[in-house]
């Protein structure tokens, strides 16, 4: 006879942690009073004592004469691109953004352009009904009205309804409504997704079928759910942008296929999100001329080349320890740069609160983007402007030293390509590069003063 147990846990509602008891903290996040009981892994152990079960067999990975598995294209270059090529059969991708962001709608842009392209596609949502999904379809790209619909949050009944359609991609809105009847719990709870989550892994890799599962963003800014989750995935997207602007990021924090470096952007139209083809100047159409604490500097994200606006703020500090805050930068690179400055160009910010910002919510982990701080950084302090259409490429070294970066001649046909005349690079590109025009060759990072005064 099969004997079942039940193990229960305590689960962190912000961030999924699992405790073995109850805590008024939980140990990982320090969030109070968010440590919830549930079952253990699904709710159900079994004894040693059930039925046998069958044996594997081992297998190797490749067989001769057995073809690789092939991606499956979205329709969408620039999602494609983060993906690394498109969905591969048999993964589990999570897209997670803040409320109103555009999730829904680009999900079924994707459901459209699979569905166009002669693949079935199921889109099931567990948070609006068929006529309100209908309407969106109608302002969208044609297509859209043709893709299949169901609106359940039942897990088991939405893997039944794919087993009969056998679809090549299955879109679910959102895993936080889903439910499954193994548990007592409601919708949204940390055992619910976890055991959705699982059912669906399990789906997808047996069945071949790509599965694009939504996910909420919690008010610290992660993915809301047990820890888990994504884990258990095999790419997770995360989609950006403030609902008053009208452009919109796509990028990638885990992804088993392809690179997480690549981004891409599209602009929010009445006809639903237009993928941006040449985002590299999209940071920097805003910004003003003739302001102290502006810099632009040329990163590269995943295989291109983009401009970024870098800002920098310095003012006199009003406690005992200095502020340091970043958005888009590194804080530890920051802190060695602040003092790279001190030390070698006899900067006085080690007094000062520093404010670093990157525009447009780039995050910027390039070394190449150390001038461009530094010069955002050096414009801040001496209140001068930098020279209008300058761009800087540079890595910045311990001793002051200014040194080479990848890709210099492709950073420099970008900046060309959005208006920049001027370049300053480090000295050590100079042979490589001799009939730059435009080009500023700095050493030190003394000299990159002489640029501001030079304006």
């Amino acid at each position: 006879m099969t004997r079942t147990t039940t193990k229960t846990a305590y689960f962190c509602r912000e961030c999924g942690t699992e405790s073995p008891r109850w805590e008024g903290r939980c140990p990982a996040c320090g969030e109070w009073n968010t440590l919830v009981e549930a079952p253990a892994q699904g709710g159900r152990v079994r004894s040693p004592a059930q039925s046998a079960i069958e044996p594997m067999v081992p297998e190797p990975l490749g067989r001769p004469g057995e073809a690789s598995p092939g991606r499956l294209p979205l329709g969408f270059g620039e999602v494609d691109r983060v993906l690394g090529g498109g969905l591969v059969p048999g993964s589990l991708v999570l897209l997670g953004g803040a409320p109103g962001v555009g999730k829904s709608t680009l999900l079924l842009q994707l459901a459209a352009r699979i569905q166009q392209s002669g693949r079935d596609v199921l889109y099931v949502s567990g948070e609006e009904s068929r006529e309100q999904v209908r309407l969106r379809a109608r302002r969208l790209e044609s297509g859209a009205a043709d893709v299949v619909f169901v609106a359940s949050t039942d897990t088991e009944s939405v893997i039944r309804a794919s087993e009969t359609i056998g679809p090549a991609v299955l879109c679910v809105d959102s895993i936080q409504t889903a439910t499954s009847a193994r548990l007592p719990s409601a919708a949204g709870s940390v055992a619910q997704v976890r055991e959705c989550g699982a059912l669906l892994q399990e789906y997808a890799k047996q069945a071949g079928v790509a599965t694009v599962l939504v996910g909420h963003i919690t008010k610290g800014g992660v993915l809301a759910g047990p820890r888990t989750l994504e884990h258990m995935v095999d790419v997770v997207l995360h989609f950006e942008g403030p609902r008053s602007a009208e452009h919109r990021l796509l990028r990638s924090s885990k992804n088993r296929f392809g690179s997480i470096e690549e981004v891409a952007a599209f602009e929010m139209t009445e006809g639903g999100l237009r993928p941006v083809d040449d985002p590299s100047a999209l940071f920097v159409t805003d910004r003003p001329e003739g302001v102290s604490g502006s810099a632009v500097g040329v990163p590269i994200q995943g295989t291109r080349p983009l401009l970024a606006e870098v800002q920098a703020l310095s003012a006199r500090a009003r406690f005992s320890s200095p502020q340091r805050i970043c958005t888009g930068f590194a804080p530890r690179r920051l802190a060695i740069l602040l003092a790279v400055l001190e030390r070698r160009a006899g900067l006085p910010l080690g007094e000062a609160d520093v404010f670093v910002n990157v525009v447009g919510g780039l995050r910027l982990s390039d070394p190449a983007t150390d001038l461009a701080v530094v010069a955002a950084l050096v414009s801040a302090e001496r209140d001068r402007a930098v020279p209008p259409a300058t761009a800087f490429i540079g890595e910045v070294g311990l001793g002051g030293e200014l040194r080479g970066v990848s890709h210099v001649e492709a950073r420099v046909r970008v900046a060309r390509g959005a208006g920049i005349r001027t370049v300053v690079l480090p000295e050590v590109h100079r042979t490589s590069l001799p009939d730059l025009a435009g080009a500023r060759w700095v050493a030190h990072v003394r000299e990159v003063a002489r640029t501001l005064e030079d304006a």
